[in-house]
């Protein structure tokens, strides 16, 4: 539901702008306050979801996110659809990294990164979903992506993962996780959503005003590189329990650089969906080795340590968008480039402080 519903959005700007007589910059609010709330809640989310439980905190932000999803179907303007996106963006904050801090406690230490690479494909699949159901909603009926959304997630409020309440004496604390270390790879996977692995907004935005594709053409263009994600995850996985997380992470960091610089030099819509389709897989590699870091590095706090990882992660994705779509006015291959330097610096920041070969071992 998190990335299904953080995308669903962008393939129906046009039909926002219609209905709510909007420009650009205010629809785009929809995306960006979507992802704001989302990622400072995230700094305590997870902290704060162990202490309350798993499974307590995962079922009720489900019916939150379903109660925040009507909101959207039924706003009369863009302020209500605005501050409804807003609230589901709260919710999905406690549910993301609870899921994958309890996947880390289900797994030998020598198959969590595999583990992670099959979650991570969930993850593409439902960011791959997202675009094909606000694509196709935008050609006939925006605000139904809404009511389909809720139905899933009352539907997945009824299973939520274990995980029970924790005593004062053993709840985690906040205060361990602020390091230089770890802010520094919070700053690193900030400018990496910001630029290459946020770059499926760049994608959707050239496809539709660059290009001049349809609302449905975008949604499946977006939908190869999630599948590309989704097919690729898994061998990530793999290749993270081979090689030891420092090599995966340094080595999917380069990746990203590559396939998000290079999208750039494509100019007309089978050319951008053949490099998507390409490009959204390798750039999956980035998400699964630092997610994989992220639910390691502190075994006594695993939700927390993600959730701390991923508000960075999500300030980038709310950012990028600000920070590049006005670019493509001065050009469309230096925008792309431009997502791919700020990788660079991602990967000067994990060459200095990254994980050591020590930080998977840290899950047994």
């Amino acid at each position: 539901m998190g990335p299904f519903g953080t995308v669903l959005v962008v393939p129906m700007f046009p039909e926002l702008r219609e209905e709510f007589d909007a420009s650009n910059a205010a629809v785009g609010l929809t995306f960006s306050l979507y992802l704001l709330p989302f990622a400072v809640a995230l700094l305590v989310s997870g902290t704060l979801g162990e202490r309350w439980g798993r499974r307590r905190t995962v079922r009720g932000t489900y019916i939150v996110y379903a109660v925040a999803s009507i909101l959207c179907a039924v706003a009369p303007s863009l302020g209500v659809l605005i501050a409804a996106r807003a609230l589901q963006g709260v919710a999905n904050a406690f549910i993301t990294p609870l899921l994958l801090a309890g996947l880390a406690e289900m797994v030998p230490a020598d198959r969590f990164g595999r583990a992670t690479g099959f979650y991570s494909s969930f993850q593409a699949f439902g960011g791959g979903l997202g675009p094909i159901v606000g694509g196709v909603a935008a050609d006939v009926e925006w605000r139904a992506a809404f009511v389909g959304a809720a139905v899933v997630a009352m539907v997945l409020a009824s299973s939520p993962p274990d995980g029970e309440p924790r005593p004062n004496t053993s709840a985690p604390r906040l205060r361990p996780l602020l390091t230089r270390r770890m802010v520094l790879l919070g700053v690193g996977f900030l400018l990496a959503a910001a630029g290459p692995v946020g770059v499926a907004v760049l994608v959707g935005v050239a496809a539709r005003d660059e290009l001049g594709l349809s609302g449905s053409a975008a949604g499946f263009i977006l939908f190869l590189g999630a599948m590309s994600a989704l097919a690729l995850g898994p061998v990530w996985g793999r290749l993270l329990d081979r090689l030891g997380l420092r090599v995966a992470t340094l080595g999917s960091a380069a990746m990203a650089v590559v396939a998000a610089g290079s999208l750039g030099l494509v100019e007309s819509g089978p050319a951008l969906a053949v490099g998507w389709g390409v490009g959204g897989g390798l750039v999956a590699a980035l998400v699964v080795a630092y997610q994989a870091m992220g639910a390691t590095i502190a075994p006594d706090n695993r939700g927390g340590a993600l959730s701390f990882l991923l508000s960075f992660r999500f300030v980038g994705h709310a950012l990028g968008p600000i920070v590049l779509l006005p670019l493509f006015d001065w050009s469309y291959a230096g925008t792309f480039a431009a997502a791919g330097a700020l990788g660079l610096v991602t990967l000067a920041i994990l060459i200095a402080v990254g994980p050591g070969s020590s930080d998977v071992d840290a899950v047994s």
